[in-house]
C-alpha cells in the first residue's frame, strides 16, 4: 500500500490549446500587475480591498453542489458538498454518496492577504467530489491586519472544532493551496509538535514553503503568474520579527518525522516548485510517503482553472486515487 502513495509522478498528458493560452493570458496580465502592485503595504491593502469586491459578484456553481455557511470563532468559513450528478458525469467519486462523518478542511490560497472560500470554489466542490465527503473551507484571518500566527490560530481552531464535533482524526483531511498549502504543512507540524491526534493525509497545491530572503532562481523568468522578486518581498513583509527558518514559517525547513502521507502537486514551470519539492524529499527523509506529482507547464494553482483547462479536471482524478489508495479508517500518528 505504501508503494501506491509513495511515488514521484510526473503526467505525460499533452499540454491542452487552453493551457497554452492560459499561460499566454497570465504571463502578459497577472504577472506584471503583481510585479506591478505589490512593493509597498500600503498596495496589499488596496489589493485586499479590491479582490473583497470581487468576490462578492454571484458565481454560478453546479445544480448538484451545496454552499453552508460556517462559524468558528475568530473566523468563519464554508461547507461544501458536492454530491455526484445524476448522470454519471461527475469525474472521480461519481456513483458514491458522500460521508458526512468525514471531512476535508481546507485553506485557500492568496499570499495570506486576498481571496476567501468563495474564490476557491472551483477546487473546493471538486475536491469534495474526489474525497467522497464535505469539505470545511476556512475563511481565516489574512493580513494585512493579522499575522501568519493570527491565520495558524484559526487553522488549530477549526481543526479542533472538528475534532470537538466527533470528527476521527482519520476521517479528516487537510487541504490547501499555495499559502494555504504553507498553513497546511505548518499546522501539521504544529499539531504533531502539541502532540495533537493527526489528520490520515493531507493534500498541498503548489505550497509556498519557503519564506526566508533566499533568492528564487529555479524557474525565475519562466513562470507565467508569479513573479520571484514580489514572492520574495511578500516573504520579507510576512515574516518581519520572525525567524524565517522556524518551521512553522518555513515549512521547507520542518522536520516531518510522524506526519501523515501527503500529496503534494506543482507545476514544471512554477518559481514555487523547487521549495515543494524539497518539502516531498524531507517528509520522505524522515519515513513519510509522499505522493509528488509535477504537471508539465501548468501555472501555479492550476487546479483552481477546473472551469477552463482539462489538466486542471484530470488533476481531482489523481487526488481522488491518491485518497483512494490511503488505508480504510488509517490512525494517524501520535507526536
Amino acid at each position: 500500500m505504501r508503494s501506491d502513495i509513495d511515488v514521484d509522478v510526473s503526467p505525460d498528458y499533452p499540454v491542452s490549446w487552453q493551457a497554452a493560452a492560459m499561460n499566454t493570458l497570465m504571463r502578459g496580465t497577472m504577472k506584471p500587475m503583481s510585479s506591478l502592485l505589490l512593493r509597498h503595504p500600503a498596495a496589499l491593502t488596496v489589493a485586499c480591498r479590491a479582490f473583497e469586491l470581487a468576490q462578492r459578484l454571484p458565481g454560478k456553481l453546479p445544480g448538484h453542489v451545496t454552499v453552508t455557511e460556517e462559524q468558528f470563532g475568530a473566523c468563519g468559513g464554508e461547507w461544501v458538498r458536492a454530491t455526484p450528478p445524476a448522470d454519471g458525469s461527475g469525474a472521480a467519486g461519481a456513483g458514491r454518496v458522500l460521508d458526512d462523518a468525514k471531512a476535508v478542511l481546507y485553506f485557500h490560497g492568496g499570499a495570506y492577504f486576498i481571496c476567501s472560500p468563495a474564490t476557491h470554489r472551483s477546487i473546493t466542490w471538486r475536491l469534495s467530489l474526489a474525497a467522497r465527503r464535505p469539505v470545511l473551507a476556512l475563511d481565516y484571518r489574512q493580513g494585512p491586519v493579522h499575522t501568519l500566527a493570527a491565520s495558524l490560530a484559526d487553522a488549530h481552531a477549526a481543526y479542533r472544532c472538528l475534532l470537538d464535533r466527533g470528527y476521527a482524526p482519520g476521517d479528516i483531511i487537510l487541504a490547501g493551496d499555495s499559502a494555504g498549502g504553507h498553513l497546511t504543512l505548518a499546522t501539521l507540524l504544529s499539531l504533531r509538535d502539541r502532540g495533537m491526534p493527526l489528520p490520515s493525509a493531507a493534500v498541498c497545491l503548489s505550497p509556498w514553503a519557503d519564506l526566508t530572503d533566499t533568492p528564487r532562481r529555479f524557474n525565475r523568468w519562466v513562470d507565467p503568474v508569479l513573479a520571484a522578486g514580489r514572492v520574495e518581498w511578500l516573504a520579507r513583509h510576512w515574516t518581519d520579527g520572525l525567524d524565517p527558518r522556524d518551521p512553522l514559517v518555513s515549512p521547507a525547513y520542518g522536520d516531518y518525522t510522524g506526519l501523515p502521507p501527503l500529496m503534494i502537486v506543482t507545476g514544471s514551470t512554477e518559481v514555487l516548485r523547487d521549495e515543494a519539492r524539497r518539502v516531498a524529499l524531507r517528509a520522505r527523509h524522515a519515513g513519510v510517503p509522499v505522493t509528488y506529482e509535477e504537471w508539465h507547464r501548468m501555472p501555479h494553482v492550476f487546479a483552481i482553472l477546473a472551469d477552463v483547462l482539462p489538466e486542471a479536471r484530470l488533476v481531482f482524478r489523481h487526488i481522488a486515487r491518491f485518497l483512494a489508495a490511503l488505508p480504510s479508517r488509517m490512525s494517524p500518528p501520535l507526536a
